[in-house]
């Protein structure tokens, strides 16, 4: 590494004395990795690809784990739900071993992937289940690294001196169980020591580690975003966005689509009247968060690209109008100047060139406004998505403290009502209450009457839609004062994304062979294939289905 590094500062200095600065050089370097984006995305599919191959081979329970925890590994900043899809295939496989370690590696991911994704309730609740006193050496490095990623990722949108503690106080953990010799070491350790605004001591730390170890690309971008972050803070800008270009080369090149260094590049360039540059990182950026699905950059990148992207556009309308003006002053002098026709000829034919670059430029110009409108439209439906979920969580808690609140003050009187019959030593009438289900039975009644309440008032046209997916002759018809049937009760169910029979047997007290029933007779009665019919049935409910 020593070598390559020597190397480098070598071509640098040659790029140079070429060029005229490291940052041009670096920065022309970054714009044909942005241009060659889909290419190193392609050499990242042909390695899934064979992984994938040999998944489909015959292979051991065991060796299918390691397959899929390789996915794993590949998928964690590159595709976010493909990498979920792995880790849910080993949770399923690893209930087949007896070794607790494949178990708790598995949970171990499958936080850290929720995490990525937003889901954060989730990845709290398994880190918090793993005992950490069970835990190999490696394993709690693992833990104490997701941990981390955790705070950071929920505090981005999140900030809090609680959360800032608490990295802290992780990161020490994961200092105590690495090899002070390694570069994972020495990269917590500066980053301990920026949190501490050491920022002397980090830079020393990383940039030893930076030209003398032997690190990997993953690596080496991660030292560079981070000697980027110091440079700025120190207010030694030309330096951070060296560093911040080289680590955003190597993320593009090693195709990690969960990264940060072109991000700030899209907001420094911002701030500095540089919106060419700013909109064309912010681009990507968003591009790579959408693509990778990484829930915390793509709400922080979509706020700033709109601002990014308006300030693009002032400035596209600022440029034509010169143009504009530019066109015009040529036609005025060439009116003025007809007498000298050999300088007209040549200003006519400069003319036609300024049109034809014009022309290209409109050209350029449209087809950049198409891809942002499909952009929008695509951050449109999100946000939509997104404002769905949270309502249905909101209403869906609300209910439950209802639901526990009542319950808990019947369960209160039903307890009184059989101490008052216990006191008055009526054994008769306490065993008659005792033997009855009509408590039970009205309990459940109310309970699916509330369930069915908020279910419609959540989505509102769901017995319309699926009345829709059924053939002529089979709607289902309410009676006075029903709002849902057991069959309808089923598939809402569903639509809420249970699709368990048992839970659903459960939940409706109904045996598996009864659920099984339902679900074939409202499935004959449609023309839709089964996963046709399941795909229409998840956009039931609302006012806009799409049906």
């Amino acid at each position: 590494m020593f070598k390559k590094s020597i190397i480098s500062i070598l071509l640098i200095l040659f790029v140079t004395l070429c060029f005229g600065n490291v940052n041009d050089s670096l920065r022309l370097k970054l714009d044909f990795a942005i241009q060659h984006k889909a290419d190193y995305s392609a050499l990242k599919d042909k390695r899934t690809s064979k992984l994938r191959k040999a998944l489909k081979e015959n292979n051991s329970l065991e060796n299918q784990y390691l397959l899929n925890q390789k996915l794993y590994t590949e998928y964690r900043k590159y595709k976010i739900d493909s990498a979920l899809y792995f880790v849910m295939k080993n949770v399923k496989l690893s209930d087949s071993f007896n070794e607790a370690d494949f178990r708790t590696n598995t949970v171990l991911q499958l936080a850290n992937v929720y995490s990525a994704s937003g889901r954060f309730l989730e990845s709290e609740k398994l880190l918090k289940s793993i005992q950490t006193r069970t835990l190999s050496k490696e394993q709690k490095k693992t833990y104490f690294e997701f941990y981390i990623e955790f705070f950071e990722q929920y505090a981005t949108n999140n900030p809090s001196k609680y959360y800032t503690k608490q990295i802290d106080v992780y990161r020490d953990s994961l200092l105590s169980v690495l090899d002070s010799q390694s570069s994972e070491y020495k990269v917590n350790l500066a980053l301990r020591s920026i949190n501490k605004q050491d920022y002397s001591a980090a830079k020393q730390n990383l940039e030893e580690l930076f030209y003398s170890q032997d690190l990997n690309k993953s690596q080496y971008a991660m030292c560079a975003y981070i000697l980027g972050n110091i440079s700025m803070r120190n207010k030694q800008y030309a330096e951070g966005i060296d560093y911040y270009t080289l680590a955003a080369i190597t993320d593009i090149e090693t195709a990690t689509k969960d990264q940060g260094a072109i991000q700030n590049l899209a907001i420094y360039n911002y701030y500095n009247g540089k919106i060419d540059l700013a909109y064309k990182y912010a681009k990507s950026a968003l591009e790579d968060a959408v693509f990778c699905n990484v829930k915390f950059r793509t709400l922080m990148m979509s706020e700033f690209y709109s601002i990014i992207n308006a300030a693009y556009q002032k400035k596209a309308e600022k440029n034509k109008k010169q143009l504009q003006i530019y066109i015009a002053s040529v036609s005025v002098l060439s009116v003025f100047l007809i007498g000298l026709i050999f300088y007209i000829y040549r200003q006519m034919r400069r003319l036609s060139r300024v049109k034809k670059a014009l022309s290209d430029s409109a050209q350029e110009l449209q087809e950049l406004n198409s891809e942002f409108q499909a952009a929008n439209e695509q951050l449109k439906v999100f946000n939509e998505q997104l404002n769905e979920s949270n309502n249905i969580k909101e209403e869906y808690i609300a209910q439950f403290f209802d639901i526990c609140s009542s319950y808990i003050n019947k369960m209160e009187d039903y307890r009184r009502k059989l101490y008052k019959k216990a006191v008055s030593r009526q054994f008769v009438d306490l065993t008659n209450i005792l033997k009855s289900n009509d408590t039970i039975d009205q309990e459940l009644l109310e309970l699916y009457q509330k369930f069915d309440s908020v279910f419609i008032k959540l989505y509102p046209e769901f017995t319309i839609d699926f009345n829709a997916l059924l053939a002529d002759g089979e709607k289902i018809t309410l009676k006075e004062g029903e709002i849902l049937t057991t069959e309808l009760r089923i598939f809402a169910l569903e639509r809420l994304g249970i699709k368990d029979s048992d839970k659903i047997a459960s939940f409706l007290r109904l045996s598996m062979s009864t659920i099984y029933n339902y679900r074939t007779k409202i499935r004959n009665k449609t023309s839709y294939s089964k996963e046709e019919f399941t795909k229409r049935l998840e956009k039931t409910g609302s006012r806009s289905n799409g049906l």
